[in-house]
């Protein structure tokens, strides 16, 4: 009994399917004999003559205790009901999850939510030949004939407004042209596609291979976009199918395609015959991962072990999964279920025997095929006692794919400019480790003299296009990105060569300021950040564009947040890999505004993660088809509004700009920390904080002693206290007469943000409409 551990592990498991399809009522005019064999029309009588329909009906009719016949299955179905059936078999299939491609056309076809009854979670996978047949199947608008344009639109239009309620995509490529994709198919080619498609009348059935590589295309852009699995048939199927074109090998070109080597691809049904060659793909792409639903239990017992075995001859475990292809019937779950565990255990169990596996080692990677690898990929929220999972086997959580750090593309080079701007340049890794890492890449000098309006050398800036820098990596600040696996990012000093800082950089006025505050007063500056933004969505109104905040809710509402949390869940574990610490979180008081708060850290450090944080909540709102703003505008600083409209502070008084803190925890009358409000999110953050600490040296160079802090709103002691500035123009006044900040952040950097900030002024005074393209800015 050396391998019982083994078994009992695979037999205990509640499983994860992660490719099956609708179940229909009964009086379907879908046979029950059809869900056991591939073979349609007068080849279906001979079905009951091979190896595996044998085997699967014998089965069946002992599991409902019936003679071994289809008469007396069919029976016993008929006289059971559905319901009944279905769930005797789910129970005994041991399926935690089914993730069901409901783009197979079947009569009477249940809907995804009726599944629901039967295991805890029920995922969509998006059938996008079937979606673009829909559109077509409809009428234009207007009545016109589609065009390539329309079409197109319709169709990005469509998939972008349920990628967040689905967990995949699907292409049946292979049944209609091949799967030898063209990705750089031409636009004549596939309007001339579809003019011969629309041709042939509807219902509509795209066969033409450039339109077909065209449709292809762009749900692998949606794919990207929303960081979605693309689930493609390949290997064996019904007699549509061309079996010599569903090969994975024709996949090559497109796997080889920079354009979207992100995109996780999922080869199913064990690519059978082709088993060795999907091997041999996913382990040489580290996009490529391996479904071998439908060739298990479809072939016979000998085809589904070497199916199997061959898969993993190459292919690492990790990107191997199991999905039964159930069709039609509840039985064809159970059958899927039943017989991979009984493989999988075989497989597994001779891997030790030839000493490819330790024990332990294959019992971890029964896990991986039958749960982990599926919840991971398509980021499946499930409760690991449901899928019999310890809670150190869950996944931390991965977004993107899973690729080796040989892999790795791209860098970003990330800077924030004088306007508060996040920028960048990119280059390949291989440049990057071989040049830039030690030299930089070269920016012009205009870099730090451009607005939020044009980006170009502002007036008044001292700062043309004539000069360069040298943008350099500080390699302490490197980091994966999150949610593009093969690209790296890391923040940028500027120099005017390696070695020797140019006094406009922001990362280097913030070090400098801290060393004198450090070196005179032996103090150092801990920050922390509130990020206040907005989440908005995309509407067209009368053909035009327009951003709208996501909801009504109130400050700090329940189901406010409770419509994003999703959202929130991914950026939270995004910041944790970028060792970005979250304290709280909540609804803000805006339309479709958010907070969210960040652990305190070294000044430095706590600006850098600001730069990573925004990032993180623009990319994430961007995969799920928002858009995040950080953007205020400066009549936020009003009075009884908790943004600091006077000059004054106060202990746990929100009206004040500058408040002290004594949060639960802290000894009564003690300050654990000031919190200023003075501070939004056009600031360049390094820049802040130089501001902030400059001021507190000039404090305590001249000794000086905070006046007596306000315990009132501030609005109700008229002529008592003095307004903050209420506008950028009284802001930029006020900053050209501050001599401390010239002395202490440099009076070359003062005059070039002054600058920058004096032609956003006047363009925004003259375009009264300008300031609504922030939100893309910011």
């Amino acid at each position: 009994m050396v391998f019982a551990e083994l078994r009992e592990a695979i037999e205990k498991m509640k499983v994860v399917d992660s490719h099956a399809h609708s179940i229909v009522p009964l009086d379907s005019s879908f046979a029950f004999i059809n869900s056991l064999s591939e073979a349609t029309g007068d080849a279906l009588s001979f079905a009951p003559y091979s190896l595996s329909f044998k085997r699967n009906l014998r089965e069946i009719a002992e599991f409902y205790g019936t003679e071994s016949s289809l008469d007396a299955v069919e029976q016993y179905r008929r006289l059971s009901g559905l319901q009944s059936i279905s769930s005797k078999c789910f129970k005994a299939a041991g399926i935690s999850t089914i993730l069901i491609d409901d783009g197979l056309k079947l009569d009477k076809k249940h809907d995804i939510q009726w599944h629901k009854n039967f295991v805890p979670f029920v995922g969509r996978i998006l059938r996008i030949e079937s979606l673009a047949e829909e559109i077509l199947n409809g009428e234009m608008p207007d009545g016109s004939t589609w065009t390539l344009d329309a079409f197109t639109e319709t169709f990005l239009k469509s998939l972008r407004s349920v990628a967040n309620e689905i967990v995949g995509l699907k292409s049946i490529a292979a049944y209609r042209s091949g799967l030898e994709i063209n990705p750089h198919v031409t636009r004549e080619d596939a309007e001339i596609g579809l003019s011969e498609v629309l041709q042939r009348g509807k219902p509509v059935r795209i066969t033409n291979k450039s339109l077909i590589d065209h449709i292809f295309i762009h749900g692998l852009e949606v794919a990207l976009q929303f960081d979605l699995p693309l689930q493609i048939h390949t290997g064996f199927g019904d007699k549509d199918l061309d079996l010599r074109l569903a090969n994975p090998l024709h996949l090559r070109t497109l796997l080889e395609d920079k354009r979207f080597s992100g995109c996780r691809i999922v080869l199913l049904h064990a690519s059978y015959p082709f088993s060795k060659e999907a091997s041999y793909l996913a382990s040489i792409y580290p996009q490529v991962y391996l479904d071998f639903g439908l060739a298990i239990p479809k072939l016979s017992f000998h085809g589904m072990i070497s199916s199997v075995k061959e898969l993993l001859e190459l292919a690492p475990i990790k990107k191997v999964m199991f999905s039964t292809d159930a069709v039609a019937t509840p039985e064809t779950y159970y059958l899927g279920a039943k017989r991979a565990r009984e493989i999988v255990f075989s497989v597994l169990r001779d891997s030790c025997i030839d000493h490819d596996l330790l024990i332990t080692e294959a019992i971890e990677a029964s896990k991986d095929i039958f749960a982990r690898t599926a919840i991971q990929l398509y980021k499946i929220n499930i409760g690991e006692e449901l899928v019999g999972l310890k809670a150190s086997d869950s996944p931390s959580y991965v977004i993107g794919t899973n690729v080796p750090e040989h892999s790795v593309s791209l860098v970003r080079i990330l800077w924030a400019d004088a306007s508060g701007q996040h920028r960048c340049r990119v280059v390949p890794k291989k440049r990057f480790n071989d040049v830039v890492r030690k030299n930089g890449v070269g920016l012009t000098f205009a870099c730090m003299a451009m607005s939020s309006a044009v980006d170009g050398p502002a007036d008044e800036t001292n700062l043309t296009g004539t000069g360069e820098i040298r943008l350099m990596p500080d390699l302490s600040t490197w980091r994966e990105i999150p949610w593009k696996k093969q690209e790296e990012m890391v923040l940028a000093d500027m120099h005017l060569k390696p070695g020797d800082a140019w006094e406009y950089c922001p990362r280097e006025a913030l070090r400098r300021v801290s060393k004198v505050l450090k070196d005179e007063f032996n103090l150092v500056m801990n920050a922390g950040f509130e990020n206040e933004f907005y989440l908005l969505k995309k509407l067209e109104r009368e053909g035009k564009e327009e951003w709208v905040p996501i909801d009504s809710k109130p400050y700090c509402s329940s189901s406010g947040f409770d419509a994003i949390s999703t959202l929130f869940q991914e950026i939270v574990a995004a910041l944790n890999s970028l060792n970005v610490a979250v304290e709280q979180m909540h609804a803000e008081a805006g339309n479709g505004q958010y907070e969210m708060a960040l652990g305190h850290t070294a000044c430095t450090y706590a600006a850098d993660n600001l730069i990573f944080t925004r990032e993180v909540v623009r990319a994430i709102a961007n995969k799920h088809g928002l858009l995040a703003t950080f953007v205020p505008n400066y009549d936020r600083i009003q009075p009884n509004t908790w943004s600091g409209a006077y000059q004054c502070w106060g202990k746990e008084n929100r009206e004040a700009p500058l408040r002290t803190a004594c949060p639960p925890g802290i000894p009564n009358g003690f300050v654990s920390n000031f919190e200023i409000k003075s501070f939004d999110g056009c600031a360049n953050p390094h820049l802040g904080l130089a501001a902030i600490i400059a001021a507190g040296i000039d404090g305590l160079r001249r000794h000086l002693h905070l006046p007596q802090p306000i315990d009132a709103n501030p609005a109700t002691l008229e002529g008592k206290l003095s307004r903050l500035p209420k506008s950028l123009s009284e802001s930029l006044e006020a900053l050209q007469k501050d001599n401390v900040l010239k002395e202490l952040i440099g009076e070359k950097l003062v005059v070039a943000i002054s600058g920058v900030r004096k032609a956003e002024i006047e363009y925004y005074s003259k375009n009264k409409e300008a300031y609504k393209q922030l939100i893309h800015r910011y």
